[in-house]
């Protein structure tokens, strides 16, 4: 087993780390928050009091962090990883962050001598509580494999998906894809309400016709269909609709980087700016469901 060191313990981050424990991995937690370390203690971790204890002897930092800017914080800041971390552990970033932002880690990293690795996931809170979720990897091959058990004992899919930065332009994609079937999804449950035919049994002939996608099937916006889903719980998240818009506009600005056309996308993004600004920040993002009823 090895010696791990999970920094960032925030809704995803507690339920990876404590399968990294579970799985039998001696883990170092670290995070601001003092119940978020006391939660992953609790879970089989040990408690770190600062970043240069959490990865004193660790062999793998992973970290799991709100944005671009933190992980560069936590990663060069005098007091960072780098500055206190063996340069033999392996980094494994599995924050949503932007495509230039994980190639300019990585190349730092790498100018110091360490080897790193942009490791974004997909699936949610409950797939990273079930250790379920799904990596999208972008490094050097031989650090991948390197990482694979690591990442297997948090999820159930592991791919690699390129060199640093290719693991955040799947996640980029993956997500605004997300974003406009789930829009596309409500508006065919909102239409087919409006025609006379209830959730159940559009769900029934939609989720077997060439309709079916993973919004409907897996995460469906309206009650009833699917128990497990947010549309169930007065949808709390889940996935938040912050989330989604943050992830959006990472799609847009990498589109614009790259001079792709993205459509969809953008009209995607300016609807879940409304959803926030209308106060739905926190709800999960298949409340967009709700809002096309009421209007």
């Amino acid at each position: 087993m090895s010696n791990i060191a999970f920094i960032g313990l925030g809704n995803m981050g507690s339920g990876m780390c404590a399968n990294l424990a579970k799985a039998g991995h001696q883990v170092h937690a670290f995070d601001l928050n003092t119940k978020s370390i006391e939660n992953a203690v609790h879970a089989g971790a040990l408690a770190a009091t600062s970043i240069a204890e959490c990865v004193r002897d660790a062999e793998f930092v992973v970290t799991m962090l709100p944005a671009g800017k933190h992980v560069h914080a936590v990663y060069f800041d005098d007091d960072g990883v780098l500055a206190h971390a063996n340069n033999s552990a392996l980094l494994i970033d599995c924050s949503t962050i932007a495509v230039d932002e994980a190639r300019s880690a990585a190349a730092q990293a790498q100018q110091r001598q360490f080897k790193a690795l942009d490791a974004p996931v997909s699936g949610g809170v409950a797939a990273a509580n079930a250790g379920t979720l799904t990596f999208m990897v972008g490094g050097e091959q031989s650090n991948f494999q390197q990482a694979t058990p690591i990442l297997q004992a948090m999820g159930k899919n592991v791919f690699h998906a390129g060199p640093s930065g290719n693991g955040q332009a799947a996640k980029t994609a993956n997500n605004m894809l997300l974003g406009i079937s789930m829009i596309a999804t409500s508006e065919a449950f909102n239409l087919a309400e409006k025609l006379g035919l209830d959730a159940q049994t559009f769900f029934d002939i939609s989720s077997k016709a060439s309709g079916q996608c993973w919004s409907m099937t897996s995460y469906c916006p309206a009650p009833g269909p699917v128990p497990a889903s947010p549309a169930n719980k007065d949808y709390e998240p889940g996935f938040a609709v912050a989330m989604m818009l943050k992830d959006l506009r990472l799609a847009r600005d990498a589109a614009e980087g790259a001079k792709a056309l993205i459509p969809f996308g953008e009209q995607a993004e300016r609807l879940y700016a409304q959803l926030d600004e209308q106060g739905f920040a926190a709800k999960d993002f298949s409340v967009v469901m709700r809002q096309l009823q009421e209007n």
